[in-house]
């Protein structure tokens, strides 16, 4: 039973993790302008490439044995297909992640700067003095008594 809760913990905080849920509407998002890119090539391009296809009611293609329709090699959904693909992809780039970039870098948090390697040696001689009784002043002359005499 405590396993199970503590599972479900993990797995509710899984879930509400800012990037999961980001996830989530990319791909709903996603999904849905998908069937707006394959309305508007069902309805705008494939009848362009019908224009160059053979008079026949296959469409743009090869039919490969004359008698039979089943061999025929569709070019057009092919096309559509590719059509669709870079049409989606630039849409999501330019409407979704250019915008967020920018806003981002406009906006976004800027990360602390890390400590220097010089800092942390100082703080961690504070620390040491500090639980060997000394003062900051004090471990700081020592510190410079101990450079001199190994120069």
């Amino acid at each position: 039973m405590r396993s199970m809760k503590s599972a479900l913990d993990g797995f509710k905080d899984f879930l509400m993790r800012g990037n999961v849920i980001d996830l989530a509407v990319a791909v709903v998002m996603g999904t849905a302008f998908t069937a707006v890119v394959t309305s508007f090539t069902k309805g705008l391009v494939d009848p362009l490439l019908a224009v160059f296809g053979s008079s026949g009611e296959l469409g743009l293609g090869v039919q490969l044995m004359a008698d039979k329709p089943a061999t025929f090699i569709a070019i057009g959904p092919i096309v559509t297909a590719f059509i669709n693909f870079f049409v989606v992809a630039a849409v999501l780039y330019f409407v979704l992640m250019l915008p967020m970039k920018t806003f981002k870098n406009k906006f976004g948090t800027t990360k602390a700067a890390e400590p220097t390697e010089t800092e942390l040696l100082i703080e961690i001689r504070d620390l040491l003095a500090k639980q060997q009784g000394l003062s900051a002043d004090a471990s700081e002359e020592l510190s410079r008594e101990r450079a001199s005499e190994s120069a």
